[in-house]
């Protein structure tokens, strides 16, 4: 089945987002993005129309995906602050899907994250299940994709852990660092994703890569990658949020939350799925080691300051 000639997709000028859009347009998709901040680089030299992914005016988001026949979801906030809390994200996305909905569009393609579960006590996954549910409900054909830990060129966590590999004598590892992560890289599962957008069946599935690592394997394999001397001390993970909340003091951004920590350590960023990603992070490091970690990149900056 051939994917339909246009395609909506959020954060195009992003980072998941870019290489969606980047996929579609090399397969021939005319892509429309949605974006919360204007004025943001456009990495696609004006091939990708941009419009405000406004929550308050579900009319226009209507407006702007007319005659598109997939819509791409990787809106969501990673940390809540002030009014934009994880709540006020799920409401957001419920009014993305309808307006969608309104506009004609045929099928969506949403991002959601690994072990996601409306029972969770972290609220960042129990938020990311409720708008699994919400979307299950709508109606609406639709996959939900379900991402690990995502690497690639514009990626926060990889490159700010490995910043700070190369800029300081010692680096903490929550307790014994044996809890294991799964990493994907984000041309793989864009291709997984403009797959979905294909088919008519409504599914779940997991995008992960084809290596697990221990958190402390990952660890060596940055520091090993960056060339850097430094030495993983394990610690309690009290101390070690404490010592990230200080970092992001300084820093001026948050550098881990709590969700985050605990998910990490709870085996969270993992899939008992075959895996759907073939690129291997270590060989994806060799090539990029030169730039890795180089400036620190505030998820402050990029997503939360207007």
């Amino acid at each position: 089945m051939p994917h339909p000639d246009q395609a909506v997709v959020t954060g195009a000028f992003g980072y998941t987002g870019r290489y969606v859009a980047r996929r579609l347009l090399d397969e021939g998709v005319s892509v429309r993005t949605l974006t919360r901040k204007s004025g943001r680089a456009d990495p696609f030299g004006g091939l990708v129309l941009a419009a405000p992914l406004n929550f308050s005016d579900p009319d226009g988001l209507r407006r702007s995906m007319e005659g598109a026949g997939v819509l791409y979801n990787t809106y969501w906030i990673r940390f809540g602050r002030g009014w934009n809390t994880f709540d006020q994200a799920v409401k957001n996305t419920k009014v993305l899907f309808d307006a969608a909905a309104d506009a004609g569009v045929r099928r969506v393609v949403h991002f959601s994250v690994a072990n996601a579960s409306v029972e969770s006590r972290l609220p960042y996954f129990r938020s990311k299940g409720q708008v699994e549910e919400i979307l299950k409900a709508s109606g609406m054909s639709c996959a939900i994709i379900r991402p690990t830990l995502v690497f690639g060129e514009g990626d926060l966590l990889l490159n700010n852990m490995a910043w700070a590999l190369r800029r300081f004598p010692v680096f903490p590892v929550f307790e014994n660092g044996d809890y294991r992560v799964q990493p994907i890289y984000a041309g793989d599962l864009a291709a997984q994703a403009v797959a979905a957008g294909l088919g008519s069946d409504s599914f779940v599935a997991d995008a992960a890569g084809p290596d697990t690592f221990t958190f402390e394997e990952l660890l060596r394999l940055l520091t090993q990658a960056v060339n850097a001397r430094v030495r993983l001390v394990h610690t309690p993970p009290s101390l070690e949020f404490t010592l990230t909340r200080l970092a992001g003091l300084m820093l001026r951004d948050v550098v881990l939350t709590r969700d985050e920590v605990d998910g990490l350590m709870a085996g969270l960023p993992t899939s008992d799925r075959p895996p759907a990603g073939t690129t291997r992070l270590a060989g994806w490091l060799v090539e990029n080691a030169d730039l890795l970690g180089r400036r620190y990149v505030s998820e402050f900056r990029r997503n939360y300051q207007r």
